[in-house]
């Protein structure tokens, strides 16, 4: 039988100070009992609104039919009823081989009708980079969304062996 481990706040505190899990910037007050937040950042892909069809296949580009703009700390992004935007964290995340990471969203703002990565969070072994998160509005008004915000908590995992990431998106830093 296979269990799931998930690190509780005193693992998670000691692997960061042994170097093994590496989160840069990091607070302490961002470690939970089970996760980690993780703050919004200034770089967002916002989707342009097309009429065309998109194929949806393995060689898919996206970034073809969007365009990456720069939010001020100050200043916010405006997400209307059902759009969806890709963020990216403030935090890169460094991880060892032995441990994986899935990215969960905050239930605070889950309530107002904010999805955070609600596919494709797991983060592999071997990371060192920034993760992206697949924002989407499902309320009835429009969200302003703001860089420097604890929007997602990552949720660290032991896995059976070691793996190590090196696929297209292994060296992120940009949504």
């Amino acid at each position: 039988m296979v269990t799931i481990t998930i690190l509780t706040r005193n693992e998670i505190l000691r692997l960061v100070g042994e170097g093994k899990v590496v989160i840069t910037p990091l607070e302490m007050s961002q470690v939970g009992p089970t996760s980690i937040d993780l703050a919004l950042g200034n770089e967002f892909r916002v989707f342009r609104k097309v009429r065309d069809i998109f194929h949806v296949k393995e060689d898919v580009r996206f970034e073809e039919i969007s365009e990456t703009v720069h939010v001020k700390d100050s200043d916010y992004l405006l997400l209307m009823p059902g759009e969806l935007v890709h963020g990216i964290t403030k935090e890169r995340i460094k991880l060892p081989k032995n441990l994986a990471a899935r990215i969960e969203g905050r239930s605070r703002f889950a309530r107002v009708g904010l999805m955070v990565h609600m596919t494709a969070g797991l983060i592999q072994p071997g990371c060192d980079n920034k993760q992206v998160l697949e924002i989407s509005n499902m309320s009835p008004m429009p969200l302003a969304l703001y860089p420097g915000t604890k929007i997602c908590q990552i949720v660290l995992e032991e896995v059976l062996g070691e793996a190590e990431y090196t696929g297209r998106f292994r060296d992120q830093t940009i949504p």
